[in-house]
């Protein structure tokens, strides 16, 4: 096996370490030998006679469930010579004497047992931290803890496989010394099965050279701030921030606006039509949901119901009952703004009788069917810059409500 580091112009082909005699067998596993019985944190040497001069930490994921195994018990709490196998992977590091903390990061439901494990065998360097619903999470969830802990923040963390016990102390030393350099450093070996390239429809092409390939293997080693920055930036930040970003715009494209035949709604919609696309989207205006226009409740993401002065809730109640017997698989919630067009004279308290708290009980209960409603409420005037403003004012809300799909809003009757 081989430490490996980033560097293409720095090999470590001189860090190879041999193994049992018996290992140019690759399908045979490695001698178990003897399980490590020294006192934890007492080490026999330090390779070479040297010593690691700035502080190593090392993070064990050992949230595996034994579905590949089959097993009832987690491997990593398999007994073997009355100790969990656990506990013979930490010993290895802890009997380490300049890596100064292990992090095992494990399922919720079983941090109980593992910190009766660590008090059972009296580990001294170790904590445990709960794991993520992945593998990459949990590893992330370990280096975190890393940096909230009191000891001394590392320069180097070590990954390594929890159900791994027998990690030579050279290797953990060449890893560790290569990562402190380049930033990154891991274990290799050489192939030894053919590796065979396919074609995109899935067939057999040609086998690879395997001199020119190797075998990525644990453990591997980081500077702290290396990982930590890419799994800041990469796992929780820029991956989902942009695909939020994508899903959102994808949703906001469009929208489509219903008038029910009124004269003055379909006024406001034609109004509202070139507005909205100085805003870049595009908005179709429909008389209702029936007949060929029921195809706008598969198609669209976001529905506008212009209502006029008689109007209750009545209209906004007909498209959500549309909505939900078009029974759409929603991944996504579903936007309804209800833009009521009210006389100059009626009081901004109620919208046509219906009060506010009726309107927020029904966005409520659409909330439940992932749609969420909004209100928006337009005064009617003669004054036709002061009725430019309103609808460019009402196109603005609206396009920022589509957007942003904000729960904080959902019920709210805005004014424009």
């Amino acid at each position: 096996m081989t430490c490996c580091d980033p560097s293409p112009t720095q090999p470590m082909e001189d860090n190879h370490i041999n193994m049992q005699s018996h290992s140019c067998d690759p399908e045979r596993p490695a001698h178990p030998g003897i399980f490590p019985t020294r006192e934890a944190g007492k080490s026999d040497h330090q390779p070479g006679g040297s010593s690691v001069d700035f502080p190593v930490s090392v993070v064990l994921p050992a949230g595996g469930t034994g579905e590949r195994t089959g097993l009832q018990t987690p491997k990593q709490f398999c007994s073997f010579l009355g100790r969990p196998l656990i506990s013979y992977t930490i010993q290895a590091f802890e009997r380490v004497s300049w890596i100064q903390s292990v992090v095992v990061v494990v399922a919720k439901e079983n941090m109980d047992l593992m910190t009766d494990i660590v008090q059972r065998f009296q580990h001294k360097k170790v904590r445990a931290v709960p794991g993520g619903s992945t593998r990459h999470r949990s590893i992330c969830n370990g280096v975190r803890a890393l940096g909230d802990g009191e000891e001394e923040r590392p320069k180097v963390v070590i990954i390594h496989d929890a159900v791994r016990p027998f990690v030579d102390e050279d290797l953990l030393y060449k890893i560790a010394m290569a990562a402190e350099e380049q930033g990154a450093a891991g274990a290799i070996r050489p192939l030894v099965s053919t590796v065979i390239a396919t074609t995109s429809e899935g067939y057999l092409d040609h086998s690879l050279e395997r001199a020119k390939y190797r075998a990525s293997e644990m453990p591997q080693g980081f500077t702290y701030d290396v990982i930590c920055q890419a799994y800041q930036k990469v796992t929780y930040k820029r991956d989902l921030a942009a695909a939020e970003s994508i899903i959102k715009e994808t949703l906001s494209r469009s929208a489509c606006v219903i008038t029910g035949g009124s004269e003055q709604a379909v006024t406001l919609a034609d109004a509202l039509q070139k507005a909205f696309g100085a805003l870049d989207m595009e908005l179709d205006v429909i008389p209702d949901l029936m007949g060929e226009n029921a195809g706008y409740l598969l198609k669209d993401w976001n529905f506008i119901q212009v209502s006029v002065n008689r109007s209750c809730l009545s209209e906004v109640e007909a498209v959500l009952t549309d909505l939900e017997a078009a029974n759409r698989a929603l991944l996504h919630p579903l936007v309804v703004i209800w833009v009521h067009l009210s006389g100059s004279d009626e009081l901004l308290v109620s919208v046509g009788g219906v009060e506010p708290a009726a309107i927020m009980d029904l966005a409520s209960a659409a909330k439940l069917r992932n749609i969420l409603l909004y209100g928006i409420q337009l005064r009617q005037t003669k004054d036709t810059e002061r009725w430019e403003r309103s609808v460019l004012r009402v196109a603005e809300i609206t396009s920022a409500l589509i957007r942003e799909r904000s729960p904080a809003l959902v019920g709210q009757l805005l004014q424009a």
